[in-house]
């Protein structure tokens, strides 16, 4: 691996997909959450502050991806330490067992599991920022009440959608977030949030307990109870705050790894470097047709190895984890396909940002499917998450078995790369199972490849089910690796090139070999990576 190439070799661009900056960075998935980080930056916050104006900014202009209505996750490094949020949603108490299965849960209120985001945003920026609540909100506040352009990405995600939308009788989430007449908005066209406006300006002034304790939640616990949902005040009012858990540590290619603990996806993708690792960088050097199908085989591998030792969060040990201790690919590869998740399309937003005095925190948010359960809080303007839907319904030992106040699934992986003792890379990625998947191959198009950040983000990417199906931008692979593909057994799911499917990697990277940063944010997605 050489780091000087690596970082050298990095240019900004006009478009800020990839931005250069002295004193810090901020890289989302939309440019004014961007911008909102940037702006915590400048007035002397720390990463912690930028990272939750961020986050509370992409549930504005990103509600297909995130929102208060959904669930958040987070790796901070902050003076010196290294830790995870745990902010797992839980099913309501007045959960109904024998309720439909999972296509009726995932329209509509009654998928709604209690959101944490709100909980985990506040939890952060009261221990560990510099600024006032009240600071961190405002962008998010003027966003909601002045709009924003309406993307291509927005209205193209509208149009796929548009049927789910219809199919909520009371069309809450139509009114809120689509034209009248439940006609997608155009690309251009200004979108605002009065409501959500109001809302967001009431818990700047009483902090994020209002939402779970004042009128926020009365008004959700009346919404559900019209609609047949089954959050209620009291779901709201005794939501589990955030838990701090240690970082997952690994290793790769002599760089210390930090990445997210159960109930998230860091053990995969800690074990999908640890098999990585046994092979010479040069062999996966050229995207060859044997290489792409070695990856193929060992996220195969590593999905298989999830589904047959999920663990309980609570009682997790590193130190006993099969994937992360011991397991070989090839005890992996013998293992029958349990399928206890299936491949959903998942929506999810990431962010990456780091400061001057070497802090680092990455968020990964989400609602769950695209524009959540299409249901709206009625008078709030915030879409309801669908959590419900991933959650077991076969067997009650399992960790993420839906039950009252049960623990919703999560695959996220922020993750954090070292030099020594200090933060180098910090990257992370929506897409449900495929989130390892995609920061898998961004950090070995790095740490393998020696390609900047910005040429590992554009790089073709792959992902492999635990039966063998192979998603992948099939224009933008040698013609040789499909048909190499096909002939060692695997079924090809050819998708589109930058395809929305396989993941948006938002990442920063601090210079080892100079000075200042240098981030990136995803082609795939609307987002912009600036600093100060």
């Amino acid at each position: 691996m050489n780091v000087s190439a690596i970082e050298s070799r990095f240019r900004a661009t006009l478009d800020r997909k990839a931005g250069a900056a002295k004193d810090g960075m901020v890289a989302t998935a939309f440019p004014a959450a961007t911008k909102a980080g940037v702006e915590m930056l400048r007035r002397g916050g720390n990463a912690v502050d930028a990272a939750c104006a961020s986050a509370l900014a992409l549930g504005v202009c990103e509600p297909q991806a995130s929102g208060l209505g959904g669930e958040c996750k987070a790796l901070v490094h902050v003076d010196g330490k290294t830790f995870t949020v745990d902010g797992s949603s839980r099913a309501p108490a007045a959960i109904d067992l024998t309720a439909p299965g999972q296509d009726a849960l995932s329209v509509g209120y009654g998928g709604a599991s209690v959101p944490s985001t709100l909980a985990v945003l506040g939890h952060l920026q009261r221990r560990y920022g510099r600024l006032s609540w009240k600071e961190i909100l405002a962008p998010s506040v003027l966003i909601a009440r002045e709009g924003y352009a309406i993307t291509k990405l927005q209205h193209d995600l509208q149009v796929r959608e548009l049927a789910f939308f219809k199919q909520v009788p009371s069309l809450s989430g139509s009114r809120y977030f689509l034209k009248p007449g439940s006609t997608p908005y155009e690309p251009g066209e200004v979108f605002t949030q009065p409501e959500l406006a109001d809302l967001l300006g009431a818990i700047a002034e009483l902090g994020p307990e209002h939402f779970y304790t004042g009128e926020p939640a009365r008004r959700v616990d009346e919404d559900m109870r019209v609609n047949g949902g089954y959050l209620r005040y009291e779901d709201l009012a005794d939501i589990p705050w955030p838990v701090e858990r240690p970082a997952l540590v690994g290793e790769y290619r002599g760089r210390r790894i930090a990445t997210m603990p159960p109930s998230s996806g860091g053990r995969m993708l800690l074990f999908a470097l640890r098999a990585l690792q046994r092979l010479p960088s040069s062999l996966l050097y050229e995207r060859s047709p044997e290489s792409c199908e070695l990856l193929a085989e060992l996220f195969k591998a590593t999905l298989l190895a999830n589904e047959t030792s999920l663990p309980d969060p609570d009682t997790y040990s590193p130190g006993v984890d099969p994937m992360v201790n011991g397991l070989g690919v090839g005890e992996a590869l013998a293992m029958p396909p349990l399928s206890a998740y299936g491949e959903t399309p998942g929506e999810t937003t990431h962010l990456s940002v780091m400061d001057k005095d070497g802090n680092a925190v990455g968020i990964t948010q989400s609602i769950n499917l695209v524009y959540g359960g299409k249901a709206a809080a009625d008078g709030l303007g915030f879409l309801y998450n669908n959590y419900l839907i991933d959650m077991n319904r076969e067997d009650p030992g399992h960790p993420h078995y839906l039950k009252p106040k049960g623990r919703s699934c999560s695959f996220v992986a922020p993750t954090l790369v070292f030099d020594g003792d200090e933060p180098w890379i910090l990257t992370g990625s929506p897409g449900s199972l495929r989130i390892f998947t995609t920061v898998v191959q961004f950090l070995s198009n790095v740490m393998d490849r020696d390609m900047t950040i910005y040429e590992a983000m554009t790089e073709p990417r792959l992902h492999c089910t635990s039966t063998g199906l192979v998603s992948l931008e099939a224009e933008r692979f040698r013609p040789g690796v499909l048909a190499h593909l096909e002939r060692r057994g695997f079924e090809l799911d050819r998708r589109d090139s930058w395809t929305f499917y396989l993941g948006a990697v938002h990442a920063i990277l601090r210079s080892r070999s100079g000075h200042g940063f240098q981030g990136v944010a995803e082609i795939r997605r609307d987002g912009t990576a600036e600093g100060i």
